[in-house]
């Protein structure tokens, strides 16, 4: 294989797949010096022009020669309607018809669907022109971009995985998810964004890494530890940033919406409030869970967060709601404040499990069932 002449020359129209060239460099230099690539990708910091010449001029011809990569600089137009490089997508064989893809732009390319529109050029060629059978992604939990243009090109995610990708000698939980070569390059779920939801005292907004401090708070607190006795313990920072990546995630399985409640002055974490697809897979009803920081108990805070919540599950898709046609709800017998704040947000309790919730101690209490049909919602109270 002789680089660069052998390097095939791939195009959709509007994104270009081509061998690297010398003039690529400082392009390099500007993207792998960004602040983004260096929080997701493994290249050195800091980041020198040797490494960009490095990279362009030795490691890229290199892996076209011994079969271990096969990397294309990809081309497109810019705002000015000049066509420049935007960053670099390679394919590494893994064996037995497998590759893995891999894909970084600079900066001025992000946020245009490039990256999208190059992978898939890429993956023609991977699947038709090089008879692979299987391409595998992988990236770092909280790489949301780069998921993203997976999720758009029809990858089946995996999960997460502890402690798998190194970076600069630490091994970071990373998620995983494949491609095969017959299955239609579409989303197999929806991307649910998650709203931003604005009330007089608080706001519901996505989670944020930021929120930390308050989740590892609010779920150390005896409270909260005794009725969700799932909770780790002690509970840690390291489990409140799993917390927070788990459940932006579900945007995109369809596992259903989980809000920061956030003070609307000051932006602080006060608790959550979700709408989860539990136990069934009807995708016209969901289940609502919620927990308060201890700050924020005895000021009606969470009943005002339900109330926004239910609103937003029952208001109709086409009017920028979840379109909802059941929610149900669960409380233990013994947490009476859960219990209002459900009978305040027009739930009717419909049964009880008994002897059905875990408890702390290794008991166990009985488990209320509630539940609120949109039509009653619509039809307002009814006393």
């Amino acid at each position: 294989m002789e680089f660069p002449s052998d390097v095939p020359r791939l195009t959709d129209g509007a994104v270009v797949l081509r061998a690297h060239t010398p003039a690529d460099i400082p392009g390099v230099l500007e993207q792998c010096t960004d602040p983004v690539s260096r929080r997701w990708t493994t290249v050195p910091v800091p980041y020198t022009l040797e490494h960009a010449r490095s990279f362009v001029t030795e490691r890229i011809p290199a892996g076209w020669r011994d079969g271990t990569s096969s990397g294309f600089a990809i081309e497109a137009a810019d705002a000015a309607g000049v066509h420049r490089f935007a960053g670099t997508v390679e394919l590494r064989p893994e064996g037995a018809g497998a590759a893995e893809i891999a894909f970084g732009l600079h900066p001025w390319a992000r946020g245009q669907g490039i990256a999208r529109r190059a992978c898939n050029v890429l993956l023609d060629w991977g699947f038709q022109g090089c008879g692979l059978t299987a391409v595998h992604w992988r990236a770092n939990v909280g790489n949301w971009a780069s998921r993203r243009v997976a999720w758009s090109l029809g990858f089946t995610f995996h999960g997460e995985i502890r402690a798998w990708l190194p970076q600069r000698g630490t091994l970071w939980d990373g998620w995983a998810a494949s491609l095969l070569a017959d299955e239609p390059r579409v989303p197999r779920t929806a991307w649910d964004p998650i709203p931003v939801i604005r009330g007089e005292r608080i706001t519901l907004r996505p989670w944020c890494e930021a929120d930390v401090g308050r989740v590892t708070e609010a779920c150390s607190d005896e409270v909260t530890q005794h009725w969700l006795w799932m909770l780790p313990s002690p509970y840690t920072r390291d489990a409140a940033l799993w917390y927070i990546r788990r459940h932006t995630a579900e945007a995109d399985t369809s596992g259903g919406l989980f809000w920061c409640i956030a003070d609307s002055d000051t932006d602080e974490c006060l608790g959550n409030v979700s709408l989860m697809l539990k136990d069934t897979l009807d995708p016209t009803m969901r289940e609502v869970g919620y927990w308060l920081h201890p700050a924020a108990r005895g000021r009606g805070i969470m009943t005002e967060a339900v109330a926004m919540a239910v609103r937003h599950a029952f208001i109709p898709l086409d009017d920028g709601g979840y379109g909802l046609r059941r929610l149900t709800l669960l409380a233990s017998a013994g947490n009476v404040a859960s219990q209002q704040v459900a009978i305040r947000a027009g739930f009717t309790h419909v049964g009880t499990a008994r002897r059905s919730e875990p408890m702390r101690d290794g008991g166990y209490d009985d488990l209320r069932h509630y539940d609120l049909l949109a039509d009653e919602w619509r039809a307002g109270p009814t006393d």
